[in-house]
């Protein structure tokens, strides 16, 4: 097996081992596996206030690094909290890449059901996408990719779709996403991978924001993905006049919903009927406006 295609097996007593070796000083400390974790990391709980992350996946590693750099000086800048990065371990035991030590952040995943129709969750992520905006730039992270490198694979699933969605105005919109102008001077902070799954709720209320993997400098209409993950219609409308996005901010928002959920709805659809239902109402989504 490759390096790109590595599965390492991840479990408590690796995890146990790790910690042990690397922090002695939280040896003493209980370890719980968490479920359910996403598809890039498998997460444990140490002891009440730590979290153990371990990147499943090549494509994962890296996160541990970029959020131990960057979050303690954006944290205290966000409405909303973030994780707070304690510590990067490194390869040991087996298991090829650095992983995490971060505070434990509580909360549940936040749902459709729960925050969907939420005007308050609206203007609360529209507060939060503002001032990650607003952090400075100087000496920032990598820059993300733009809009126009999704060209080729997001027409390729069109058409592979087309028998699912309308590929006529998924053309349309792919199109007028591509046309639609970036006019900020620079490129500004992105949280890149913005979706239900990396919000946490508590007493019914966004609370925190996490999974800062693609964490980077750019078009900040990456971002608007979450109004069409997550919200209703007219929850839209409130986080976009909160947010203040202007017509071409977003169709391109709505380009990188429908781009995103297209590459998963291909990939994932047919064996995950949980992902075929979330994409297949983010690209309608989009496609609505």
């Amino acid at each position: 097996m490759s390096t790109a295609d590595l599965r390492p097996v991840i479990d408590t007593a690796l995890v146990r081992r790790l910690v042990d070796e690397q922090f002695p000083q939280w040896a003493g400390l209980p370890l719980e596996r968490f479920e359910p974790a996403g598809s890039d990391h498998v997460v444990h709980r140490l002891g009440g206030e730590l979290s153990v992350r371990l990147p499943r996946h090549r494509h994962a590693v890296g996160q541990a690094a970029k959020e131990l750099r960057w979050l303690p000086r954006l944290g205290p800048l966000l409405p909303l909290a973030v994780p707070v990065p304690v510590a990067v371990g490194e390869p040991g035991c087996g298991y090829p890449w650095p992983w995490a030590v971060s505070r434990w952040l509580e909360g549940d995943v936040a749902t459709v059901a729960g925050l969907g129709d939420s005007a308050p969750a609206a203007r609360a992520l529209a507060g939060f996408l503002t001032a990650l905006r607003s952090c400075p730039a100087d000496g920032g992270g990598a820059l993300r990719e733009p809009l126009e490198e999704r060209d080729a694979a997001t027409r390729a699933a069109i058409a592979a779709l087309a028998g699912e969605f309308d590929a006529g105005a998924m053309t349309a919109l792919w199109d007028a996403a591509l046309a639609a102008p970036y006019r900020e001077p620079a490129p500004v902070w992105c949280h890149g991978d913005l979706h239900t799954g990396n919000l946490l709720t508590a007493g019914g209320e966004l609370s925190a924001v996490i999974d800062f993997g693609e964490l980077g400098l750019g078009d900040p209409a990456c971002d608007l993905t979450i109004a069409f993950t997550l919200m209703s219609a007219r929850c839209r409308t409130v986080f976009r006049t909160a947010l203040g996005a202007d017509e071409d901010t977003w169709t391109r928002g709505r380009g990188w919903a429908l781009a995103t959920g297209l590459n998963a709805h291909a990939a994932y659809a047919a064996d995950h009927p949980a992902v075929a239902a979330q994409t297949t109402r983010q690209i309608r989504a989009a496609l609505a406006g």
